[in-house]
Formats: structure tokens, C-alpha cells, sequence
């Protein structure tokens, strides 16, 4: 059964001041600071509107498995693991907190009939090429080693393995042990990504989430020990009562345990979506110049001690994928944030799960148990989605690119559609602040237009001029 969870209540102060801001940019901050998407894809979730049935879904996921066949690679699935045994109040995710030991034995079964139902419905007359596989939540390790075998083995039984496949999971230091990622690394895991959010006691108690640099290390050095080849930290700057020395001290930590990658990236403050973010008030946040000068802190720190900076708040070594493909110019962006390639058909398992077939987007039933019964009625368990029209698809590559590259341009017939001629006037006020250049149909994104990046991608999105609802839909841009 799921338990509910009585939080503490933690004092109220203001953040102290961060740093001192010179004005001109200070003011860009408190212009760009508005509501806006992340554009984990585009359109956006809340802009779908044109849901494919079953039928049109399972077709473009044919079409998709098809492309990637010929072109020598396979699809990528994610599992969505929604428990949890306390609630973080800064999570956006979705998750089920809950003590019952019994909960991750059912969803192991139901998850695999959604995926029977696939591999059935597909009706392939060879096993599905499979080039990547996530396990994200929630917590993953929330199962148990032996209910992480059966899933991940469920799966493996009706793929095939491209040469060059990547199996990723995301862990809480708190309730991983060496049997969870022993199980793993056996099954072929070889990335993990670790939440960290914040070392500041103060801090880490306002979001329930209470772990100490000794846990941290212990994983991170087991998995490396166990073959995993490549560990991320994710850290949060924007949280409640959080200040410079705090983030400061936070990056110290980082730098000695030495991640391969790390995604440092803004809290989402979406108390009307998120309930338990109520914990706190915005006036315990940071905000505007003095949450953008947390990042501007950590991100010096990192630079100096050797991380690169890629695409928007995510930073990795030299040595890693990821610093590859932001060379390569093969760096991509999803549900997932940044991944070192595109991979389609995504294929999403699991409660709330988002799929992707390149063509369409299909999210599966957000609540735990009408996700179970339709599955259990032998029912693909998807509740809206949407088809990319063919502007969809051209607009969707520009923000990809702005995304990636920093870059793109309209130049060719395939790379444009007329909601692009306004595009110029929709991005006056960036341009004479100096955070992009435009040529003719080609635009870059400055070194100081990088803060600013979802604020210039919103002028590629017309869904945004489009929608009246009046609700404030988006976190904040800054």
C-alpha cells in the first residue's frame, strides 16, 4: 500500500545574495525570465493534440524500426520504474512513494506483458535490433536485484543486440547496493547516473533528500569496479536556501569523486503540477540574477577542473561519449535530456512512459493503476499522443538543432516552412541584445546567448502564439 510521508517543516529565510551582477546583465536576466518549455521535445507535451490510435502508433514504429534497420541500428526503449521509498519534494518526476515490498513484483509482471503486447502486435519474423536500453523512475533500484533480472532478462529474450548497444540506469545512492549493480553490470549496464542534487545539509533536508559524499563515493566506486564505464551526477542549482557556498562546496565534492558527466540544471518550480513542491515558497528560491550566478559559479568550477560545457547545463570530460558527439555533431536531445546520438523508434514501458517513433509521440497512462488494468485487458496502455505534421517535423529539427548545435538554418526547401519568414521579427529583441546573430536564414546562438537558449527556441514555436488557456504551463526560463 502506499505510505504517506510527513515532511518536517523547514525554516523560512531569503537566500542570501550570490553574487554582485553587473547590471546590463542583470537586466537580460530579469527580461528573459519568463515561463517557458525545455523542449525535451517539440511540440511540447502540453501542445499535443492529435493522438495516433493503436493501429497508426504501432505502424510508425514499424516504419521507424524499418529506417533504422538499413541504416544498421536498432530502437532504444525506456522503463519507467515509479517507486520510491520517500518523496523528494523538488521532483517533478513521476512517482509512487511507497514501503510495499510486494509493489515491484507486479509492476515487473505488468511491464512485461505491456512489452509482449509489442513484440506481438509488431509481428516481426525477426527479433526486435535493440541499440539502447534506459532504466529511469522513480527509482530503479527501488526493485529488488532479482526483480531487476527477471525485467531486464524479460526484455532481452525478444531482442537482438546491435554491436554498438548501451544499456543506462538511474540510481539513488540511498538504496543502491553492490548486488543491484552487480545484477546490472551482468545484464550489460554500463552507464549509470546518479542523483545528487545538493551536499548542503540545510538544503538537502528542504527536499527530503538527506545523502552523504561517503554514500555517494561507495557507488560510484562499485560500479566503476563492476565495469560501468561511464557515471553521471545529476546536481540541481535554484533549490530552496541555496547560496553560493553551498553550490561551491557542492562542486568540490563533485570534482574529487570525478563523474565522467554531469547534468547541472535548473529547478522547476511547477507547484500547481507538482503538489509536493508546496514544502516551500518561491520566496525560499533563488531567483532571476541570483540563481543564474549559482550556474555561472558551478559552471567555472567545472571548467576549470576539465569539463566541457554541452548544449544546455549538462558538462562532460574529454574522455566521455558525450564530449564526442558534441564534437561530432551527432548530439541529441530527448525525454532523457542530452544522449550522445539519435536512436528511433523510442519505445517507452512502464506507467506515465513517453515514446517517440520519430513521426509520433505516444505517452502511456500516467496512473499506476489504470496503466495496470488496461494491460491487464490486453491493452496497449496509451492516453494521448500526438502526429508531427510535416511543419511539426521541420520546425522540431531547427529547435534540435539550436538545441545541440547552437545553430541552424533554413536554406534548403526540405528545412523550411513560411512560419519561418517571422521568425527574424520574433527574435528582434535577443539580436540587438546580442545573444544570436542572423544571416539571411541561417542563426547562431552567442557565447552569452547560451543562457538564454529556450528562450530563443520558443520564437521556432508556434504552438506558443497559438495557445489562450491563460495558465502559466512552463517553469521558469532562467
Amino acid at each position: 500500500m502506499t505510505s504517506l510521508i510527513n515532511i518536517s517543516p523547514v525554516p523560512r529565510r531569503k537566500p542570501a545574495p550570490t553574487a554582485n551582477v553587473v547590471t546590463p546583465w542583470r537586466e537580460l536576466l530579469r527580461k528573459y525570465d519568463i515561463p517557458g518549455p525545455r523542449y525535451t521535445s517539440y511540440p511540447t507535451i502540453l501542445h499535443w493534440n492529435d493522438t495516433p490510435t493503436t493501429e497508426e502508433w504501432l505502424a510508425s514504429v514499424t516504419q521507424s524500426l524499418n529506417t533504422a534497420e538499413s541504416e544498421g541500428t536498432g530502437a532504444a526503449i525506456y522503463i519507467h520504474i515509479p517507486f520510491c521509498r520517500s518523496l523528494c519534494t523538488y521532483c517533478g518526476c513521476n512517482s509512487r512513494i511507497t514501503t510495499n515490498a510486494q509493489a515491484g513484483r507486479r509492476y515487473v509482471r505488468t511491464v512485461l506483458e505491456e512489452w509482449r503486447q509489442y513484440v506481438q502486435r509488431l509481428g516481426r519474423s525477426s527479433a526486435l535490433p535493440l541499440t539502447e536500453l534506459h532504466l529511469g523512475g522513480g527509482t530503479p533500484t527501488y526493485l529488488s536485484p532479482d526483480e531487476l533480472r527477471d525485467l531486464i532478462s524479460g526484455i532481452l529474450k525478444d531482442v537482438s543486440q546491435t554491436a554498438d548497444a548501451e544499456f543506462s540506469v538511474e540510481s539513488d545512492p540511498r538504496v543502491t547496493t553492490r548486488e543491484h549493480l552487480a545484477v546490472l553490470a551482468e545484464l550489460g549496464f554500463r552507464r549509470l547516473s546518479l542523483g545528487i542534487q545538493d551536499f548542503d545539509r540545510t538544503v538537502q533536508e528542504a527536499v527530503n533528500r538527506v545523502q552523504t559524499e561517503e554514500q555517494v563515493l561507495e557507488t560510484t566506486e562499485v560500479a566503476r569496479s563492476l565495469g560501468f564505464k561511464s557515471v553521471n551526477y545529476d546536481l540541481i542549482y535554484g533549490l530552496p536556501f541555496q547560496q553560493l557556498s553551498s553550490v561551491e562546496n557542492t562542486i568540490s565534492i563533485v570534482k574529487r569523486l570525478r563523474p565522467d558527466r554531469i547534468a547541472f540544471y535548473a529547478y522547476a518550480h511547477v507547484p500547481w503540477v507538482k503538489p509536493g513542491q508546496r514544502h516551500f515558497t518561491e520566496a525560499d528560491l533563488p531567483s532571476g540574477d541570483e540563481k543564474r550566478a549559482l550556474y555561472d559559479r558551478g559552471r567555472e568550477m567545472l571548467e576549470e577542473s576539465g569539463y566541457r560545457e554541452i548544449g544546455m547545463d549538462h558538462f562532460a570530460l574529454a574522455t566521455d561519449s558525450l564530449w564526442h558527439a558534441a564534437v561530432g555533431k551527432t548530439l541529441h536531445r530527448n525525454f532523457m535530456g542530452y544522449t550522445s546520438r539519435f536512436v528511433a523508434p523510442l519505445i517507452g514501458l512502464g506507467v506515465s512512459s513517453i515514446s517517440d517513433s520519430g513521426t509520433a509521440f505516444v505517452q502511456n497512462e500516467k496512473h499506476l493503476e489504470t496503466y495496470t488494468e488496461r494491460v491487464e485487458r490486453d491493452e496497449l496502455p496509451i492516453t494521448r499522443g500526438h502526429k508531427l505534421t510535416a511543419e511539426d517535423l521541420i520546425l522540431r529539427r531547427h529547435i534540435l538543432n539550436l538545441m545541440t548545435r547552437f545553430a541552424t538554418d533554413w536554406t534548403s526547401a526540405d528545412t523550411f516552412v513560411p512560419y519561418l519568414d517571422s521568425v527574424t521579427e520574433r527574435l528582434e529583441e535577443p539580436i540587438k541584445d546580442e545573444l544570436m546573430r542572423i544571416d539571411g536564414s541561417r542563426c547562431e546562438v552567442t557565447a552569452q546567448g547560451r543562457a538564454f537558449l529556450r528562450n530563443i527556441c520558443m520564437a521556432f514555436d508556434p504552438h506558443l502564439t497559438t495557445d489562450s488557456s491563460g495558465k502559466q504551463l512552463f517553469s521558469r526560463t532562467i
